[in-house]
């Protein structure tokens, strides 16, 4: 019945933008799936194609990217951080620095089936330096899970710390390698450690000591291991306000987080920004584009 609405409301010269949100807004990813399949069998034509055919502009973006798989939508925007002039450094630092093992492993398939093209390979001549080898430690996709030595916390500690003072290209190799492999757990107690050896914030020292996306990388993989939700808070926050309204990045973080941790992302939206990211939202996007990211969004009764 939804691939039926869908056909009715993409066909003719007047698209029913408000049916489409209504129905790709309000289903999980997986019955999406099974729409299209739907979709498929009764037009013979692809939806996702249908829907970048008849859409414009960042309405497109939004309706088009709730129709990927989650691996195949973070291959997505890889792809095009990277293919073109130029390339999206933030993009690359968001979803690399956020995803777990499984995530990274799913998505890599993805974009060689997607693509034809090795992520690692794209990633490796795409960008460059320090900012580069912490990326490629990153795609690996190797990091502990579950694990934490206290007693290594403290030795590990101290190489951040040595590798805070002494700058060198082996110290930020190897301060890169701990942030990259070392478990979500262990990184909280080599962070307490770091706190009480330095009697500086992980952050604070990372900021002092290192600047460009290599450093942006670095604080992005602290606060991930810390708290994701407040990092997409953050992201969201500085992507609206910082940036006059960064549309690609606002419309990756709410699709990407949609069925994982969008609820709290708004929760400490609102703690630390003192406004909704409903409310946000609402005031910076306009028409039917504004209408699809409220939806995803969705919102508590005070938010309006």
């Amino acid at each position: 019945m939804d691939a039926q609405m869908l056909g009715g409301a993409l066909q003719g010269f007047d698209c029913n933008k408000d049916m489409l949100i209504d129905i790709l807004t309000q289903r999980c990813n997986a019955q999406r799936q099974m729409i299209a399949e739907a979709y498929q069998s009764i037009y013979g034509r692809d939806l996702i194609g249908d829907l970048k055919e008849t859409l414009s502009d960042h309405f497109k973006d939004v309706m088009v990217g709730l129709m990927y798989p989650p691996p195949s939508y973070d291959a997505h925007e890889l792809w095009h951080a990277m293919k073109g002039v130029g390339t999206d450094e933030n993009c690359l630092i968001d979803i690399l620095a956020s995803r777990t093992n499984g995530e990274i492993f799913q998505m890599r398939d993805a974009y060689c089936l997607q693509y034809g093209s090795d992520l690692q390979g794209d990633i490796y001549s795409e960008t460059s330096g320090h900012f580069r080898d912490t990326l490629m430690n990153l795609v690996q996709g190797t990091r502990e899970e579950g694990y934490a030595d206290p007693a290594l916390a403290a030795q590990d500690a101290m190489v951040l710390w040595e590798a805070c003072q002494q700058r060198t290209g082996e110290h930020k190799t190897l301060l890169q390698m701990i942030l990259c492999n070392k478990s979500y757990q262990q990184l909280w107690l080599v962070f307490q450690e770091f706190q009480n050896i330095s009697g500086q914030d992980m952050v604070d020292a990372i900021n002092e000591c290192y600047d460009g996306y290599f450093q942006q990388l670095l604080v992005a993989i602290v606060l991930c291991v810390r708290d994701k939700p407040a990092y997409f808070a953050y992201r969201l926050y500085s992507a609206i306000h910082d940036f006059g309204f960064h549309n690609k990045t606002v419309i990756r973080i709410l699709i990407a987080r949609s069925e994982i941790d969008l609820r709290t992302v708004r929760k400490r939206y609102k703690e630390r920004y003192g406004k909704s990211l409903f409310h946000d939202i609402r005031n910076f996007a306009s028409g039917h584009y504004r209408k699809a990211l409220l939806a995803i969004c969705a919102g508590d009764a005070d938010d309006y």
